[in-house]
């Protein structure tokens, strides 16, 4: 079981403010997450391994990567006065 100080330090770590009656609710519901997280675990463990034959037709979905030529990087640069060291200059912003 979960304990209110358990439940307000997670609070306080997820800058969430929790009125008194929202203490009980939070704490049920962070078991409930617990116990189907652990349900999870304990599903995987029963399962084991999954077999999977051949003749189930499973084929690779995915294609090979192909190397397409691109734009050069000065004609790009040119459309933001050229950039700076060869790269897009980006103002920070506070």
């Amino acid at each position: 079981m979960i304990s209110r100080e358990e439940i307000l330090n997670i609070a306080n770590l997820s800058k969430l403010y929790l009125d008194e009656s929202e203490i009980e609710n939070v704490g049920k519901e962070i078991e409930g997450m617990i116990k189907f997280a652990n349900e999870i675990n304990n599903l995987g463990e029963s399962v084991g391994e999954i077999e999977i034959a051949e003749e189930d037709n499973i084929k690779n979905a995915f294609h090979e990567d192909k190397i397409e030529k691109s734009y050069d990087r000065s004609e790009i640069l040119k459309n933001v006065d050229g950039g700076r060291d060869g790269f897009f200059y980006v103002k920070k912003f506070n």
